[in-house]
């Protein structure tokens, strides 16, 4: 049900208590987050149990992650660039200059459409055998993104603009326009993939359909009067200073993202070096437990993020710091808990994305190694999501690259060829994780006074 006044929940946002206020919020936003994450893993699923192929398909659509993820990432360098820095206008009273972010992003998101699909059509073939793609899975490789790809325009306006709902207290409706193309995707999978007998193109084509839905659903509401930022004609201007905002914020949960992809490549190929195909295989489903983990987490930080921006263009740093502590405690309660399941219960998971066994037992034998530094990760996304909530946008892209770029990717490179054996990849991961959520942690810390600093100027 929508609030007659549209901008109610923007004011929430700064007289509300905070428990009471995160769980309004964050809930929503996580099931927003889980729900979003079924497009992908309801179509891993759906594959790796396809008759006689599953195994071999499931891996040929794992090699298509890294695309999907760069996708993604191009929808967060307009969406989450640009959402913070809409709340923190909205909490300093200029709805002008907010309205204009979300046109600017709006444009951005319309070119990055365009690029993204010509580009990655023309070159998907060899991209997909440097991210790890075999003769024998290559098919499935291209049948599954050569369709993906046209929804391209509909997975940006879809993700990008969902966030500008969440920025203004609207998370419930943020989570609607996902749910909707979420259940329409679990109910088009089965009937494309096996009723139509199309297997990975029929997925894709589940796929592709449900994300216009989301995507007219975002747009719908965001030009509707029950929208607090609505997208104008007067605003769908291309500004460079606005954009450089944007850009200057959304660089770091892009590289976030990008280098998802780009992390994928890395073990993937270092995975078909050491191991072939099954080991690809184990990695497509451990990433695919991961998601399980990071997306409600990512759901929590973002849900949580429109309260502190918000109350930090106000300058309210007191609901702030109160934010923040509450957060910490939440995401790290639900990563420790996140890393027991997975270490106690692995081959339980595996079975999940397949029958084979296998790859059940190889995923049963890594995971708990794979997954050992999980619990730490909380702390990281906890602080680093402050920090983009603040919007300090230097120190968001340092540690952006810090975990993933510096860390993880030398190490799974180097650590097997120390090792001689493809055990060096699977620990890369625990080390990284370690490693950057205690840099992230103390940098924060450091710098709380500073940012956050105890004298009030609202009570």
């Amino acid at each position: 049900m929508y609030v007659s006044n549209p901008h109610e929940q923007e004011q929430r946002l700064a007289t509300e208590p905070i428990g009471k206020l995160m769980l309004k919020m964050a809930v929503p936003s996580v099931a927003a987050q889980v729900i979003n994450m079924l497009y992908n893993i309801v179509d891993r699923i759906y594959i790796g149990h396809i008759p006689e192929i599953g195994n071999v398909a499931l891996t040929g659509v794992g090699v298509t992650f890294p695309i999907l993820m760069i996708i993604s990432a191009f929808a967060a360098f307009a969406g989450q660039g640009g959402a913070p820095f809409a709340s923190i206008q909205l909490g300093a009273g200029r709805r002008k200059e907010a309205e204009e972010i979300l046109g600017n992003s709006l444009m951005m998101l319309l070119s990055f459409a365009v690029v993204l699909t010509v580009f990655f059509q023309l070159y998907k073939e060899p991209i997909l055998y440097a991210f790890g793609a075999s003769d024998d899975t290559i098919g499935y490789a291209m049948d599954y993104i050569g369709i993906y790809l046209i929804g391209t325009i509909f997975v940006l306006l879809a993700l990008g603009l969902n966030t500008f709902i969440t920025a203004q207290g609207k998370s419930l409706i943020a989570m609607l326009s996902v749910l909707i193309g979420a259940v329409l995707n679990i109910v088009l999978d089965p009937i494309f993939i096996f009723g139509f007998g199309m297997g990975v193109r029929g997925a894709a084509i589940a796929t592709i359909l449900s994300q216009a839905v989301s995507a007219c659903w975002v747009v719908g509401f965001l030009i509707s009067p029950r929208s607090g930022l609505r997208i104008e004609k007067s605003t769908i201007k291309l500004k460079w200073a606005v954009i450089g905002r944007i850009s200057s914020l959304g660089i770091a949960p892009f590289i976030m993202q990008s280098t998802e992809g780009l992390v994928t490549v890395v073990l993937n190929s270092g995975m078909q070096t050491y191991g072939g195909d099954l080991y690809v295989g184990s990695i497509t489903i451990m990433q695919s437990i991961m998601q399980m983990i990071t997306m409600p987490v990512m759901g929590i930080t973002q849900g949580t993020q429109p309260i502190m921006s918000y109350n930090y263009g106000a300058k309210n740093y007191k609901r702030v710091r109160e934010t923040f502590q509450k957060l910490l405690v939440v995401i790290m309660t639900f990563t420790t808990v996140s890393t027991l399941l997975v270490a106690i219960f692995p081959t339980l998971w595996a079975r999940i994305f397949t029958s084979d066994g296998e790859l059940i037992a190889l995923v049963g034998k890594v995971m708990p190694i794979f997954f050992a530094g999980i619990w730490v990760f909380g702390a990281q996304m906890t602080c680093q999501s402050t920090f983009v909530a603040l919007g300090q946008a230097k120190i968001s892209l340092f540690l952006a690259l810090l975990r993933k770029i510096v860390l993880l990717i030398p190490l799974a490179l180097v650590l097997p060829k120390l090792m001689g054996d493809v055990m060096g990849i699977y620990i890369a991961e625990p080390i990284a994780d370690i490693l950057a959520a205690s840099t992230t942690t103390i940098l924060f810390f450091v710098m709380r006074k500073k940012l956050l600093p105890v004298e009030e100027t609202k009570q």
